[in-house]
């Protein structure tokens, strides 16, 4: 489903990795963990198009990411990708539900179907009572949960989740990384986690190791 091969990057003259090849099925669950400062969520933005390769190919769905225009990238990333970030970044001004159905909204889903979506989605993630709330009457937990919510809703192939738990406690953080695998695989879609926490990359499937020389599988 996702194919990486030989991909590299450098900013300027500073190689930041190299030779990275990976290939991701659907129904799985994979950690990217490194040292500070080798490129991790480089790697996430170079999948998702967001930044630009210096060689390597991006194959999703046995597409092209490297090689497509701008405007059908976008198209890609709207339609086949999710993401959840460690800063939730939901829009303050719209509701819970209105938060979870955006990207709903974006790909010209009629207006009853994307409510009805938003609905079914945040009952799966065990927010069905506070689809009327705004973000500021939630917890970092629940907003994390509403982060998931709208990574899902449109039913992406891809989840990439870069730090998603660096804002929450310990108890907080077990429970979101549980629901965030668990409505990945369910759902027959594929998930990247980058985190620097080991615990964290424990939940995953496989965790593989990002260097200045691609990535490898780490040790246990």
């Amino acid at each position: 489903m996702l194919e990486l091969r030989g991909l590299a990057k450098r900013y300027g003259s500073t190689p930041v990795f190299a030779g990275v090849d990976f290939d991701l099925q659907p129904g799985e669950f994979v950690a990217i963990v490194g040292e500070s400062g080798v490129g991790k969520s480089t790697l996430l933005n170079c999948i998702a198009g967001l930044d630009t390769l210096d060689a390597g190919t991006v194959l999703l769905a046995g597409q092209s990411m490297s090689t497509l225009p701008e405007p059908r990238q976008a198209q890609v990333r709207r339609r086949d990708l999710g993401f959840v970030f460690q800063a939730f970044h939901v829009l303050p001004h719209l509701t819970v539900a209105q938060n979870v159905a955006l990207p709903l909204s974006l790909l010209g889903v009629a207006v009853g179907e994307r409510e009805s979506r938003a609905a079914d989605m945040l009952a799966a993630v065990g927010l069905a009572d506070r689809a009327d709330a705004l973000p500021r009457e939630l917890s970092g937990g629940e907003l994390q949960r509403v982060a998931i919510a709208r990574a899902l809703v449109h039913r992406p192939l891809l989840v990439l989740a870069d730090e998603p738990t660096g804002n929450l406690d310990p108890e907080s953080a077990a429970s979101i990384l549980a629901l965030l695998r668990d409505q990945v695989k369910g759902r027959g879609a594929a998930g990247i986690l980058v985190t620097h926490s080991l615990a964290a990359a424990r939940t995953a499937d496989r965790i593989l190791v990002l260097g200045r020389d691609g990535l490898r599988v780490r040790p246990d």
